[in-house]
């Protein structure tokens, strides 16, 4: 398959209507398109195993019927995590291939490049696979809805937790030069509040296309801090792992969310050098072995077995894929035979209490039509031995 054009268009039973039907672009009495961009090529490419993994969920929902029986065709495209990509491939979808929504697009500074756009078009831009704060913003952005945890909300947890248990700290920041780097760190200064934001002593960054980030790693070890902030993306967030572990450094580490995962990150990073770093999540790691007689993780896993085989199971790619499309598909089966863009919209604002497979106990998505806020909740967690662990309580913050 030619991972620049996933296109998912099984044949599916179809369903008698009780009742007149409505459809917007991209929508039949067998089909609904769904347009997507993902970076399955280049520096950030690891990342594209999200979309793969999309396309198997929505291979399944295909073979079981479909939804309302109507087949499900994703169109996902390569950008390359290329902004000027990101827009020429989105208004292809949009404006030639017509697709009902763009749905779980991956990316900060590519969401971004299409978010004025896709609000001026009026075409959902649903579940962003990212977690910027202005993917929360109805009022003035009503087209636009985020899914995970903000990047801002998850920075101030790492900070709060810092001040409250790492005497006297000095901090180091790695951070990627874009958007989604500024939004954490953002989110950490927040967390400091004024009277702590002195202690950041200093701030490295590095660009996507760099080939390695050792010199950024060796200039922070040698500012003399006791605590290194790790705002990377899986390839240069494994790197900078590495490179802080032959450098004999020891800070109290923590690491984004998206830089968790044991298969892309941590493994390549070597499994010494990640023990006791921290993270916050919402997801299960697959894994730990306290999983694996959980339903959710069964379910998964045959999944992967069946339609996802070329998928790394340690990679946690896959999980994010897998509940991203669960949560799309929901959406279009509460819409009913009404598969208009505006329904998307109605239907994606009123989530309650929706459990989602594979995220952590406790954490569900909750949706209003001020509120384009579906995940609020994380959970701290170590890396100990092979695994991540988690501690304390399930942390919600007030919104940011």
């Amino acid at each position: 398959m030619n991972p620049s054009w996933l296109c998912i268009a099984c044949l599916s039973l179809a369903t008698p209507a009780l009742a007149e039907s409505h459809y917007g672009p991209g929508v039949t009495d067998t089909e609904i398109r769904i347009g997507n961009t993902n970076p399955y090529s280049g520096n950030v490419s690891a990342a594209g195993q999200i979309g793969r993994a999309e396309a198997a969920y929505y291979q399944m929902i295909n073979d079981q019927g479909g939804v309302n029986g109507r087949k499900i065709t994703f169109l996902s495209l390569d950008d390359g995590y290329s902004p000027p990509k990101t827009v020429e491939l989105t208004r292809q979808l949009v404006e030639r291939d017509q697709v009902l929504l763009i749905a779980a697009s991956l990316g900060t500074p590519t969401n971004l490049a299409i978010h004025r756009y896709l609000n001026q078009k009026q075409v959902p831009q649903l579940f962003v696979s990212s977690g910027d704060s202005r993917w929360a913003d109805p009022q003035h952005f009503p087209w636009t809805m985020g899914w995970q945890p903000s990047y801002r909300i998850e920075g101030s947890v790492y900070a709060k937790h810092m001040l409250a248990t790492v005497k006297d700290p000095k901090v180091a920041v790695l951070r990627q030069n874009d958007d989604l780097g500024l939004d954490f760190l953002n989110g950490f200064m927040q967390g400091l509040g004024p009277a702590n934001q002195g202690i950041v002593i200093r701030i490295a960054t590095y660009e996507t296309t760099d080939p390695t980030v050792d010199s950024q790693v060796i200039e922070l070890r040698g500012s003399g801090a006791n605590v290194f902030f790790n705002i990377a993306t899986q390839k240069f967030g494994a790197l900078a792992i590495r490179k802080v572990g032959e450098l004999d450094w020891h800070p109290t580490q923590y690491v984004i969310s998206i830089n968790a995962s044991i298969g892309a990150t941590i493994r390549p990073a070597g499994l010494a050098n990640a023990q006791g770093i921290i993270t916050a999540d919402y997801k299960k790691d697959v894994t730990d072995p306290r999983w694996a007689d959980d339903p959710e993780f069964v379910t998964w896993k045959a999944w992967m077995e069946k339609y996802n085989t070329a998928g790394n199971v340690a990679d946690i790619s896959n999980v994010i894929g897998y509940s991203i499309a669960f949560s799309v598909v929901q959406v279009l089966q509460m819409c009913g035979d009404d598969l208009t863009r505006e329904n998307v919209m109605r239907q994606a604002e009123s989530l309650h209490g929706l459990r989602v497979p594979m995220l952590l106990p406790g954490i569900t998505l909750n949706t209003s039509p001020t509120d384009f806020r579906p995940i609020k909740s994380v959970h701290l967690q170590r890396f100990e031995g092979e695994h991540w662990v988690p501690f304390g309580e399930l942390m919600t913050p007030d919104p940011d």
